[in-house]
Parts: C-alpha cells; structure tokens; sequence
C-alpha cells in the first residue's frame, strides 16, 4: 500500500516530465533559458530543484510526521543552493529558509493567535452555552438540529480551528437532545470547518493560501477566489450534507450510531474517555446570547473592512476590486487586533470576563495555534528553497514543449496526490504548502488550467486531511463533538470517499472543459444521482429518522 501512495505522488512528476518527450532537456538548454540568478547552482532549473519537496512528501508518507519531513526537505533544499557547503547551507536555511518564511508569514501568526484568544474568551464568558440553551428552545426536530449546526458551521468560517471548538460546544446540548448521534455530529462539524474555510476568501486558510501562491503573475488572494467554483469537493461536501439529512438515510457504519442514538437514547455508543469529564469550560459564566453573536459578528465585519481598506476601497476601488488586490497577510491581523480590543472592552463592561482573564487567553490562544503556526513557517521555508532552485522555470520550461492533451489530465492526477498526501501526513496546510509551488510552476498563469489546478490542489489537500485519522482538524472535530475519535473516522470515510470519487470526475471534466458553469451542476447532478442510489440500495438497512 505504501509504495501505491508513493507511485501516485510520483504521478504528477512523471507526466510532466514525460509529456515533452525529452526533445529538449538538455541542461544547457534549460539553462539558457532561466535568469541569472539560476547559474548560481549547478542544482538551480534542473530536475533536481525539485526534489527537495519530493523528499518532503516521501518522508512525510514514509515516517506521518510532517514537520521533522518539511524540514529534511528545507535542509536538502539547502544543500543544493549552496552546492553542499556546511556553513553556506545553514546561513541559508537559517536565513533565507526559516527566518524569510517567519517574515513572510507574521501577519497570519498574528491571526491565528487572536483566533485561540478568541475561543478562549467565549468558552470562559459561557456564551457557548447561552447560545446552546437558546437554540434548544427553538430547534424542534433532529432534522432541524442538524441543519442548525450545518448553518452555525457555515456562519464561523474565519478558521476551522475556531469553526471546530465552537460548533461543537454550541450545539452538544442541542443534538444530545434530538437524539442525533456524537458521530454525526462530528462528521457535520468537520464538513463545515476546512471545506467552508477553503472557500471562504476571508479565513486564515485564503491567507496561507495566498502566501503559498505568490509570484505566480496573480494576488494571492485573487488567484484563490478564482479558484472557487472549481474547489468541487468542499462544495459538493456540503451539498452532500444538507442531502443526508433531508434524505433521512444513513449508510456504513453510521448507521449503528443513529440507531442506539434514536432508539435507546445512546448519542456514543463508544464512550470516549473525555466523556466522564465532560464539563463544559464555558459552564460556569454567566454569558448571554449576545456574548457570542457580537464578537463574531464583529470580528467578520472588521475583518471585511479591514481587507477592503488594505486593498484600497478608500482610494476609490470597488469592493470586488479591492478585495481583489488586497493582501491577506496585512488585512486579516489588521482587523482582528481591532475586534480583540473592541470584544475584551464588551465583555469587561459586560461583567462576564475580568480584564485579567481576558489578557490570560491570549498566551492560550497562542498555545492551541502553535501546530498551525510551525506547519506555516516550515512550508513556506520549504517554498522559499524551491523558488531559490528556480522549480517555476524548470517545469514551465518543459511544459512549453509538452501535450496538450496530457495537461487537461493533470487537475485530477493534482487532486488525486493532494489527497494521498494529506491522508498520510494529516494536514492540509502542509499539503498544499508543499504543492502549490509546483502546481502554480505547471500551468500557464494566463490559461484556465491554472484556477483549476490550484483548486485541484485545495480540494484533494481537503479531502485526504477531512478523512484522515491523525489530521488535526479531525482529532478536533472529534473532540469538539466529545466523539470517540475512531468511531468519528470509521463513520465520516465511507460519506468522505463518495464526494471524492464525484470530485475526481468532475476534475476529470474540468481538464477538458474549462467553464464551471458547466462542470459543478454536472457534477452536483451526479451527486444526487449517487445520494438517491445509495439510498435506494440501503433503504432496508436506513435509519427510522422520525422526528422526535
């Protein structure tokens, strides 16, 4: 199985080398063509330029730890730059690695720190579980229940962090009960964090994404919302929630955990250890309703703002201008050190947080978004190295001479490794982190092909992270449902592997026909033409979903 996943990684690589038929690969020739700053290394617009993040992906397949592989592959990186001398390659990872990619990523550090502050405030006031008593009294069915916290998901795309710890604290007392199960709650809680969060232009996501695609000839932030209506698995995952729940069917294992939650009352089935010390953090404020829709409602308008105005709405831009050619890094942090302020005031005056325990949930906020932070340093340290290889003009070089046919097929060879890779190492960031450098090298910027490459990228980094049992989104959507975390992942894969293999055909497609409006409703088409097949298939083994 291993050395499958490492052939299909290799994929990728080997159709874009073998596509132009080797008539001009000739080291020189390549040469010639590339800047000068190329000649610095013999390494420099060769083959070898990218093998430091193929390295990455091996190890990070070989050993599942991805940051001791990211950075092996910055240190390889290195090596190469400098042409293996010591001293030369620690200045360089040290300083054009590590360093640069700290520089260049301060902005979202500084978003994702205010993040964890965030979540650490409203658990403390109790507004989590104001919100949850409210939508108790007004939820009525477990049909409701679940599209209640579908919508809530939908609402909180800033992160998937911060979409995780407060859907699943808001709506734990709701579901419990309507009798929906811990596992469907888990599933629907992590099908609304990374998918909503991918495409979503304001979240932390489109700034790590729009860091990881510079020098591409576009914003970041511009590629990545013209790379919307192609991210078909995030959109079509969904669309594949809403059709479970009003089709009141389940299938695989799922089906045993609605069924002890509907008829004996057992929302766990697997009772996890977490459960025997489920108490709520939020439990003892004396929140309101309004402690929790203010910041939130705060913190999205100020971040709105905030990327308009970096993008110069006030300098006479439209606002699809402006957000167009805003930078996500500067705009982000800029609104969310407004919204800290402005949230810590309210709930001072508001008399549901000190002013000391608000200051203290900043150092807790930063605790809980230190993965996060290093996967985005080491990955962008991982892109610096490459672009100082000059990766982008060895693969565009070769692709000038290559079949156009073969290229319409790489969108889903793309999402396929995508995929692969994030299963095995259990991060999206890093996926993505690792491939959009190469992906954004591969196509031209002027063609279509390059929205949907990238989106290929995006959507198999989601999908193989949304199934995999080490990925951190998934250990967090089980523990912000107090699911068992196996029971989470053995009953979300069979419900992750339908939208994929729906996804993967539609990209097929899109390679070929480059118009979204034509691909998606196909592709959503298809979708409910599987939902109502499996459904018909299951129809003996369904889950009575009566309202109760």
């Amino acid at each position: 199985m291993r050395n499958i996943l490492k052939n299909l990684l290799l994929l990728l690589l080997g159709v874009v080398l073998t596509m132009q038929g080797y008539a001009s690969t000739e080291p020189a020739a390549v040469q010639e063509a590339l800047p000068v700053v190329a000649q610095k290394s013999a390494f420099c617009g060769t083959f070898w330029s990218l093998a430091p993040a193929l390295f990455a992906i091996m190890l990070a397949l070989i050993f599942k730890e991805v940051y001791s592989s990211l950075f092996a592959g910055i240190v390889l990186g290195g090596c190469f730059v400098t042409q293996f001398s010591f001293l030369d390659t620690v200045d360089f990872v040290v300083n054009k690695g590590l360093m640069d990619g700290m520089k260049d990523t301060t902005g979202v550090f500084i978003f994702l720190v205010i993040l964890g502050a965030f979540v650490c405030m409203i658990n403390k006031t109790g507004a989590a579980r104001a919100f949850g008593e409210w939508a108790h009294r007004h939820v009525k069915s477990r049909i409701g229940s679940q599209l209640a916290t579908f919508v809530l998901g939908v609402l909180i795309f800033i992160d998937d962090y911060f979409n995780c710890l407060a859907v699943g604290s808001v709506m734990k007392p709701v579901t419990d009960a309507k009798r929906v199960s811990r596992a469907k709650l888990a599933y629907i809680i992590d099908c609304t964090a990374a998918p909503v969060c991918m495409i979503a232009p304001i979240s932390s996501w489109a700034a790590a994404v729009s860091q990881y695609s510079s020098g591409t000839g576009y914003n970041g932030l511009e590629l990545f919302i013209q790379a919307i209506p192609y991210n078909f698995y995030s959109l079509l995952t969904l669309c594949f929630v809403v059709m479970l729940v009003l089709a009141r069917f389940d299938y695989g294992p799922m089906v045993r955990y609605e069924r002890n939650a509907i008829e004996k009352g057992d929302v766990h089935t697997v009772v996890p250890e977490q459960v025997m010390q489920e108490l709520d953090e939020h439990s003892p404020g004396r929140g309101k309703l309004a402690d929790l829709v203010v910041p939130v409602l705060l913190l999205i308008a100020l971040e709105t703002f905030a990327l308009v105005y970096v993008g110069g709405i006030l300098k006479g831009k439209s606002f699809a201008d402006a957000l167009s050619s805003t930078d996500a890094t500067v705009g982000l942090p800029w609104g969310a050190v407004i919204a800290l302020v402005l949230v810590m005031a309210f709930y001072c005056l508001r008399g549901v947080l000190s002013f000391r325990a608000a200051m203290r949930c900043i150092p807790e906020g930063f605790i809980a978004m230190v993965p996060a932070i290093l996967i985005l340093t080491l990955a962008t340290a991982l892109k610096n190295v490459t672009g100082a290889l000059e990766a982008r003009e060895f693969i565009a070089f070769h692709m000038e001479h290559s079949a156009a046919g073969l290229v319409n097929f790489l969108p889903a060879v793309i999402f396929v490794v995508a995929a692969v890779l994030a299963f095995s190492t259990g991060t999206s960031w890093a996926t993505f982190g690792i491939l959009i450098p190469i992906v954004v090298s591969t196509f031209d910027p002027t063609s279509p092909l390059m929205f949907i490459g990238m989106s290929a990228c995006l959507a198999g980094a989601v999908c193989g992270d949304h199934c995999s049992p080490i990925s951190d989104t998934t250990i967090m959507s089980s523990a912000g449902a107090q699911c068992d975390h196996l029971s989470h992942v053995s009953t979300q894969l069979p419900y992750v592997l339908t939208v994929a293999a729906v996804s993967l055909v539609a990209f097929l497609l899109a390679g070929f026909v480059h118009n979204w409006f034509i691909v998606f409703p196909l592709a959503l088409g298809s979708l409910v033409v599987v939902t109502l097949a499996l459904k018909k298939y299951y129809g003996g083994k369904k889950v009575p979903v009566e309202d109760v």
